[in-house]
């Protein structure tokens, strides 16, 4: 027995066959149409199973399991959008004042017997200075990728 049941309103139908008649949407909204219309239940629709309307429209069966859930837990105009993840907030390694003393670094002479500044050379130093704890070299590209500083 399914858990998510996909019933259609006459006019969520009706938008669905104009979404498909004109043809001039983003493929996978096409495909989300395509779906609803062959796996709905109620009064007008066909209530095909998942494998064969994954079949009939060529997603994988996950999909419209997935299709179902959220057209009856975030709605009709959801289901038919594509879904974005949640926002992700990622923490910045090092705050202004440790950027720039990294830059401020980056760009100095290097150290002696040295041509140029090394990733690994900036984080030890940075480390050593006392500016933070722990720098991944990572950390240390992607900062000194945001500024004009072409030494390294």
């Amino acid at each position: 027995m399914k858990k998510y049941r996909v019933t259609l309103s006459a006019e969520e139908r009706q938008h669905l066959d104009e979404l498909l008649s004109r043809g001039k949407a983003d493929v996978r909204k096409l495909k989300h149409a395509q779906v609803l219309l062959r796996v709905d239940e109620g009064a007008e629709g066909p209530g095909w199973t998942d494998e064969h309307g994954a079949e009939a429209v060529g997603v994988g069966t996950a999909t419209i399991e997935r299709l179902r859930r959220r057209f009856v837990e975030d709605g009709f105009e959801a289901a038919l959008s594509h879904y974005k993840g949640p926002d992700r907030v990622h923490q910045t390694k090092l705050d202004g004042l440790q950027e720039a003393h990294l830059i401020t670094l980056a760009c100095s002479q290097p150290p002696d017997g040295r041509g140029r500044w090394t990733l690994k050379l900036l984080a030890d130093r940075l480390v050593a200075l006392g500016h933070i704890d722990a720098v991944s070299i990572e950390t240390v590209r992607k900062t000194l990728k945001k500024t004009a500083c072409g030494r390294i």
